[in-house]
């Protein structure tokens, strides 16, 4: 694969994949398409070779943009998305879109120029698990992980258009032959993660002087990733992956979000309950968490970042190091929060 296609890739996970790709594979020539809506960011690709690196502003469900970039390409890994759950209990309209229709665009392209394509996707549309505390043995027993076999159940707009796109991969592999594979992968943390979402906006409270808000008591549960780490194990599937098949990658890193909240205070040298409780969102899912044995047995995959608490603390240390990345935005996304009462 010379020449590939990044959707979304200007955004947090989407560009982390860029610097991984051109960092470890020199060969490889990167299109990035993105929409650059808020959550991208023509920043997150500073100092990239522009030999290397080409970036398109356009929409993925715009068709004639799509064709003519497919045509050209060798692989199209898809990360582009809209995806803040809380966004989507709002206003689901654009989620359809980008979602459902934007995947459909970029499946038919895929499919008239026979180009290898994989769909990132996310552990939500397994809905939620039972947190540890429910279960016999305190999480001991089966059925406590998500594997590719269990069945979706989405709690809100974002997770369900989101298990859709899937569904619709899913379908073009059997009804066309699409040389595609899937990934759902559970939550990525690390650099250039939109101030919105729940660690840096804690980091950048923080920084601010401004007090960190938990949803709820904060028992929900993630299963941390470090972004790197999906970035190689993508890349892994996209070259190793059985066509069809469906991979979960995880890192093993489950933690509730009030000791992750905790974690950051105590790394940021504040008193870790020095935070304010605040409405728990609407369908808040309980616990995710990740079986990526076939990932690991099958594909040979490891994750690097295997201490949460310290790629925590270089997380921190990214946010501190790089305000001027995130700074001009801190106040309108807190604006936003506030208005719901978070």
């Amino acid at each position: 694969m010379k020449n590939i296609i990044v959707t979304g890739g200007a955004g947090f996970i989407g560009s982390n994949f860029v610097h991984y790709v051109v960092k470890n594979h020199p060969d490889v020539h990167v299109t990035v398409l993105d929409k650059l809506t808020y959550a991208g960011n023509e920043a997150n690709l500073a100092g990239l070779p522009k030999d290397r690196v080409e970036l398109v502003v356009g929409d993925i469900a715009d068709f004639e943009l799509v064709d003519q970039l497919v045509a050209k390409t060798d692989a199209v890994v898809h990360y582009a998305a809209e995806s803040h759950n809380d966004n989507s209990l709002k206003d689901p309209f654009p989620f359809v879109q980008t979602n459902l229709i934007g995947t459909y665009v970029l499946l038919e392209a895929c499919r008239k120029y026979k180009v290898r394509y994989h769909h990132v996707s996310t552990d939500e549309v397994y809905g939620d698990l039972p947190l540890r505390e429910d279960l016999p043995g305190h999480g001991e027993g089966e059925g406590e992980k998500f594997t590719d076999k269990t069945p979706y159940n989405p709690s809100s707009p974002y997770s369900s258009t989101k298990a859709g796109s899937d569904l619709l991969v899913r379908a073009w592999v059997r009804s066309f032959g699409l040389q595609a594979t899937i990934s759902n992968c559970s939550n990525n943390y690390g650099p250039y993660q939109h101030i919105e979402k729940f660690i840096p906006r804690q980091i950048t409270n923080v920084l601010m002087g401004i007090k960190p808000k938990l949803y709820g008591e904060g028992k929900n549960v993630r299963d941390w990733i470090h972004t790197n780490d999906h970035s190689s194990a993508v890349w892994t599937i996209l070259t190793k992956g059985e066509i069809g098949e469906t991979y979960l990658i995880g890192a093993d890193g489950e933690e509730d979000n009030k000791t992750v909240m905790e974690m950051i205070l105590t790394a940021m040298s504040q008193p870790k309950d020095a935070y304010d409780h605040v409405t728990d969102r609407a369908g808040h899912d309980l616990r995710y968490a990740i079986d990526s044995t076939k990932l690991r047995e099958e594909l040979g995959w490891q994750p690097e970042f295997t201490n949460f608490e310290s790629g925590l603390k270089d997380t921190i240390q990214w946010y501190t190091d790089n305000k001027d990345w995130w700074i001009a935005e801190k106040e309108a996304v807190e604006n936003s929060y506030a208005k719901n009462g978070q």
